[in-house]
């Protein structure tokens, strides 16, 4: 993949963040506590419908995408059994009344449940589109599909603030509903061409049970990662409140900014380490990017620690505890970012069943984790118990590619993670009344991170140097 494409992807991630940052404060001055919360609620059964009812399809395609001549059938066969599973269950849930909106919101009101059902449907459509352009390298198409349901959702909540609309659940699951529809009008429009062909294209079933077998095992990988990222969310609704899962959902939108690193280095870093692989080259190099990768991931972690009272400027008084949430909120972004860059020997050996392990073990880790500290510490202990999950992910994957592929040096991914991740649990516990003691601490850590980095830090420097002047020297 070239840079220019590389650029194309990244425009949406990136966009797409600093248009939330955005509108996530309009939000929660206008709209309150609990209905901020009962929205996260949607966002967690947006994601485990679109997983689950996707049958592992979606995976299918991707693999099978450049093995075959017809796109258009083989569009038909990944997306065709899971929509209609899909739309079978929602119409039935419909049938109940607000039976959907009662499990979601604990407000069981008809219009509720039908929206909600209308959300679900369009994100489920717009996941399989989206790979259309993905697989066929349409960039630009797919940010911009990314970046307009955003600047939507932003024109609608702004019209709310204007006209002085009410300050409704139901008003706010529109705007949200309104740019899921946006989303997947727009990914129709743009891959026109190849949905349109399939919809008299000839349905393979063996091919479909074959795309089957490959896709149903990697459901239980899938929903376990789900369940590693989401199942805060549940246990927060369960054993606390909506108004802390509302805290809770404000700071993980404002650590997903770190997501920005992630997108861009996973649109990247995949492609080009299997790269390397096919021709046996450039392996050396996966150690090198790893501290590379840890010394951006600590200097946010501590970045986060001593600037986090900034979220206070923008949020209403009664989200003041995000400031002290949102720095353990990033163990999700940035641990899972680093474990990309040492995982590698799981994906060049094919033995996935170990990513699955991975994933399994640190979602009981969560479950328990989640089970013990929330009923103390409410949203406080959701992050802290996610970051701590996310660190036990990162090791696994970690040793889980040691064992099966070759030894790297690890001391330091261990040792500067795990001081981050005890920081951040301390900082988002007891970082009120540690205020002095936390901020020393992330000071020091920062110090001892420019000193073993030293070398990357300086290397870097040559490099931006050195592109200055070239840039210099073309505009001359």
């Amino acid at each position: 993949m070239t840079p220019k494409k590389v650029a194309a992807f990244a425009i949406g991630p990136i966009g797409g963040a600093l248009l939330g940052l955005i509108s996530l404060p309009i939000i929660t001055w206008f709209f309150s506590q609990e209905d901020v919360g009962r929205m996260a609620m949607l966002q967690v059964a947006i994601g485990f419908s679109t997983l689950f009812f996707s049958l592992g399809l979606d995976q299918s395609y991707v693999r099978e995408f450049h093995e075959v001549t017809d796109k258009p059938s083989l569009l038909k066969r990944a997306l065709l059994p899971g929509l209609i599973l899909l739309v079978t269950t929602l119409l039935t849930l419909v049938m109940f009344g607000g039976a959907l909106a009662s499990w979601l919101f604990e407000i069981p009101e008809w219009h509720l449940s039908l929206l909600a059902s209308t959300a679900l449907l369009a994100a489920f459509i717009s996941r399989f589109l989206s790979l259309v352009l993905r697989m066929n390298e349409q960039g630009l198409a797919y940010s911009m599909s990314q970046l307009l349901p955003k600047l939507l959702l932003l024109a609608v909540i702004g019209t709310y603030v204007v006209i002085g609309a009410e300050k409704s659940l139901t008003n706010l699951v529109i705007a949200n509903t309104s740019a899921l529809i946006c989303v997947c009008i727009i990914f129709a429009y743009n891959t026109r061409r190849e949905w349109l062909a399939s919809v008299t294209a000839s349905l393979d079933i063996q091919h479909l049970k074959h795309m089957l077998r490959f896709g149903l095992p990697l459901i239980l990988g899938g929903i376990a990662f789900w369940g590693l990222t989401a199942i805060d969310k549940v246990f927060l609704r369960t054993l606390a409140s909506f108004e802390e899962l509302g805290l809770y959902s404000v700071a993980v939108s404002f650590a997903a900014a770190a997501t920005i690193l992630q997108s861009v280095f996973s649109t990247v870093w995949a492609p080009t380490v299997y790269k390397w692989a096919s021709k046996g080259e450039g392996l050396e190099n996966v150690h090198k990017v790893s501290r590379y990768i840890l010394a951006l991931v600590v200097l946010a972690f501590c970045l986060a620690g001593l600037l986090s009272w900034v979220v206070t400027f923008v949020l209403p008084p009664k989200y003041d505890a995000v400031r002290w949430i949102v720095v353990s909120c990033l163990g999700f972004p940035l641990l899972y970012t680093l474990s990309e860059t040492t995982v590698v020997g799981i994906g060049i050996s094919r033995r996935t069943g170990f990513a699955m392990l991975a994933a399994l073990s640190s979602f009981a880790i969560n479950l328990v984790g989640n089970w013990f500290l929330i009923p103390h510490y409410g949203a406080a202990g959701a992050a802290v118990s996610t970051c701590i999950s996310f660190w036990v992910f990162f090791v696994l994957r970690t040793e889980f590619s040691i064992y099966l592929w070759k030894s790297m040096p690890r001391l330091l991914l261990y040792a500067f993670t795990l001081a981050c991740v005890s920081g951040a649990a301390v900082f988002t516990l007891w970082g009120e009344t540690l205020r002095g003691l936390m901020a020393a601490y992330w000071v020091l850590l920062l110090c001892a991170a420019a000193y073993s980095f030293r070398g990357e830090i300086r290397d870097a420097s040559v490099f931006a140097l050195q592109r200055g002047r070239a840039a210099s020297v073309r505009r001359g």
